[in-house]
């Protein structure tokens, strides 16, 4: 059967192999930029180089057989894969670990990588030898997830770290210079990322600017002054589930010189690109839906290569690395988060309209109902509204608590995104013990109740929210 590549191959391929070089060549993986010393490859291999469509997406070739790469034939490009194939072959196929036929990739736990002379060293110092160095520097299965997720997002390159916050907190210190910078968010985003960039950010001289998240006059006010570095929210947020026109807001930060990022989180790579709208970089809390099994942390930055550069080098004094075994994890995840969102998104819909018609329930925040504010600008950048809906429940605090301890599919906890379905009461969960003006502040209301679908049969989640509204 013929091999796809989420590449095109290099002119550097087509040296000849020798016959027995030939035989062991069509399930061998070819480097991407660089070249791991797991053991001496053929020059054919040394030379090979991962293209993306226009930097960007990879293409998928159909070809006979691997040998072919090492020919002269022209080369049939195919239409650009879909997220579903993305998932599964980006930075694998041609990822970092040459000189393996193993079909999932390898774990690489060595946290150094050798040289075979000096001249080698100093042609890698130079960058004309790809390949790593020391762990905290990269990692040949980490590289491999940053290939894969900057195939997913449309960006030229991506950095993979230990948390989602870590994320934040290198962007922020990266693109934000002391003493000198300005950052504008909004009141809406994540609450330990505001509490940074107020608490923190301000103690380094850095100005900050809270506005709503879609008061656009405001925004335009703040940015007129013209000293505005960097334009930081979450799109949908958390967990009112309100959504920012990202392409309006990237051409008024643009024509004032401001960088915008975007916490894509809730929404996932499937269903929202914030990329492809105009934000400059987008942070994502891994262990959401990318990793998507709750058993591993993680955060991701993917936007151009000059900028991740710059991140990089904060990345790399701040120490937030990722160990190859949860990228290994992380990988394993991802190649069923476009079945697993397709699934939530679907579920987290039909859950909507249901409560919303339901005389138990007051209202229910979700992009993807027709009611809600925020639906035409959800409808005009996501493919889907994502796996959580936030709903307030016609009781009080102890009537919320006794609706969510009759569950019997989700578990009480934090996070979202995994295949289990998760439930909360955010006014005992993140705000138990906090002031009714802290609360009122946040739009946290005694009722709320947070719900993250997972890969449940609806029927049966319908059946048990249904039967936990009764014994309210």
């Amino acid at each position: 059967l013929p091999l796809y590549k989420v590449m095109a191959p290099s002119s550097s391929l087509v040296k000849k192999a020798s016959p027995t070089k030939q035989r062991r060549l069509p399930r061998a993986r070819r480097s991407s930029q660089h070249i791991t010393a797991l053991s001496p490859q053929p020059e054919a291999l040394l030379g090979a180089t991962l293209h993306w469509v226009d930097h960007i997406v990879p293409v998928l070739q159909e070809q006979e057989d691997a040998v072919v790469a090492t020919s002269t034939a022209p080369k049939t490009n195919r239409a650009t894969p879909s997220d579903e194939t993305v998932v599964v072959h980006a930075g694998e196929k041609v990822g970092s670990m040459a000189g393996t036929d193993s079909i999932t990739t390898p774990i690489v736990s060595g946290t150094t990588h050798w040289f075979k002379n000096s001249d080698d060293l100093i042609a890698f110092k130079e960058g004309r030898r790809h390949s790593f160095e020391y762990g905290r520097y990269g990692n040949p299965t980490v590289k491999v997830l940053e290939d894969k997720i900057s195939a997913l997002e449309r960006a030229e390159s991506t950095l993979v770290t230990s948390s989602g916050m870590n994320a934040i907190v290198a962007t922020l210190l990266a693109l934000v210079p002391p003493s000198a910078g300005h950052v504008v968010t909004t009141t809406e985003c994540y609450s330990e990322a505001r509490a940074f960039i107020r608490d923190k950010l301000s103690r380094l001289g850095i100005k900050v600017t809270f506005v709503e998240l879609n008061d656009t006059e405001t925004l335009k006010a703040v940015l007129d002054k013209g000293d505005v570095t960097l334009y930081y929210t979450d799109s949908p947020t958390n967990p009112h589930l309100k959504c920012i026109d990202i392409k309006l807001v990237a051409e008024l930060c643009h024509h004032k010189g401001a960088l915008v990022c975007i916490d894509s989180t809730l929404a996932s790579p499937i269903n929202q690109k914030p990329l492809t709208l105009g934000a400059d970089i987008v942070v994502h809390s891994a262990t959401k839906y990318i990793a998507g099994h709750h058993d591993v942390i993680a955060g991701c930055i993917s936007g151009s290569d000059a900028l991740i550069s710059r991140i990089r080098v904060w990345h790399h004094d701040i120490g937030g690395t990722i160990s190859p075994d949860a990228a290994y994890m992380i990988i394993r995840g991802l190649k069923t988060m476009a079945l697993r969102v397709d699934t939530q998104n679907r579920t987290a819909l039909r859950m909507a309209r249901l409560l919303e018609n339901h005389p138990m329930i007051e209202r229910v925040y979700y992009p993807g109902l027709t009611t809600s504010p925020w639906h035409h600008i959800a409808k005009s950048q996501m493919t889907g509204s994502g796996g959580i809906i936030s709903f307030e429940v016609a009781s009080d605090l102890h009537g919320v608590m006794r609706f969510i301890d009759a569950l019997e599919i989700p578990f009480i906890a934090m996070s979202l995104g995994g295949c289990e379905s998760l439930v909360q009461q955010p006014a005992v969960m993140s705000f138990w013990g906090q002031s009714g003006e802290e609360k009122a502040n946040n739009g946290i209301k005694d009722n709320l109740v947070r719900f993250s679908f997972g890969i449940e049969k609806f029927e049966d989640l319908k059946d048990d929210v249904l039967q936990a509204l009764k014994k309210i």
